[in-house]
């Protein structure tokens, strides 16, 4: 699948991301084969796979083999860091967490509460070729997109913990822009929450709006990359909600549909 190229934002942006010509022949199979980036069996992330190295491997294979680049150290640091400047000294910070966050943080968690969110709604709307898809069979990513409301899960990081759980977390969702960092209210039965998540950003190239409903059920029953496959990401994610009594229909319909259609 061919991809688009980045669309030109109104103003400039530290998140931005250059699209450059991929070569022919980049988007198969067998160069995704070929790339340095070791298998996840059980499909679970964990926190010290998130170094620089590590992330310098993806952003060459990301080039290489799309044709793009991931944001940069400094990028990522200076995006951090304006978040940072927002959290009061001596206080640990609330994340609000939709997909993988609620059942893979791969952080220092202090405390776990379940949450809402109002305003947005959880989605798959964002290209995947890497991670849980590949070029020849792109997944999709979990998003939250404006409009409705999400359940999900606010972990609380300690106030000593929270500039090296940040960074890991920098490191892990904001390697290509697509999303924005984003502080909202996030109400539980123990009442309101200030809490940081990521919103999707709807100018990034990643962004894929609201797909018809069988291409979603295909993309992710179809899916699969270094990490996992599309469905686990989504079966885990209906799981967790089902653990916590959070009925969420559309997660629960996409994931009837994608297991009608896997057998």
């Amino acid at each position: 699948m061919q991809g688009r190229r980045s669309k030109a934002p109104s103003s400039p942006r530290p998140e931005a991301v250059a699209i450059v010509d991929r070569p022919a022949g980049a988007l198969n199979g067998a160069g995704l084969a070929r790339t340095a980036l070791e298998r996840h069996p059980d499909g679970m992330l964990r926190r010290e796979e998130f170094t620089e190295e590590r992330l310098d491997r993806i952003s060459r294979v990301a080039r290489e083999l799309l044709g793009y680049r991931l944001l940069s150290a400094e990028e990522r640091q200076a995006s951090l860091g304006a978040v940072l400047s927002a959290v009061p000294r001596r206080r640990g910070v609330w994340i609000f967490g939709y997909g993988s966050l609620m059942w893979n943080p791969a952080l220092k968690v202090a405390e776990t509460r379940a949450a809402t969110v109002h305003g947005y709604h959880r989605w798959f709307c964002l290209d995947m070729h890497l991670g849980r898809g590949s070029p020849d069979r792109p997944g999709l990513m979990l998003g939250l997109d404006r409009g409705g409301s999400c359940h999900g899960m606010a972990h609380r990081i300690a106030p000593q913990d929270v500039e090296s759980e940040l960074e890991i977390l920098w490191r892990r969702e904001m390697l290509s822009g697509a999303y924005q960092p984003r502080w909202v209210t996030a109400y539980g039965k123990r009442g309101a929450l200030r809490a940081l998540t990521f919103v999707v950003d709807r100018r990034h190239d990643r962004y894929a709006g609201k797909l018809p409903e069988q291409e979603v059920v295909m993309r992710i029953a179809l899916a699969e990359g270094h990490i996992g496959t599309n469905r686990q990401y989504l079966f885990k994610t209906v799981e967790h909600l089902d653990q916590l009594g959070i009925d969420d229909g559309p997660m629960h319909r996409l994931a009837r549909l994608v297991r009608d259609r896997t057998g």
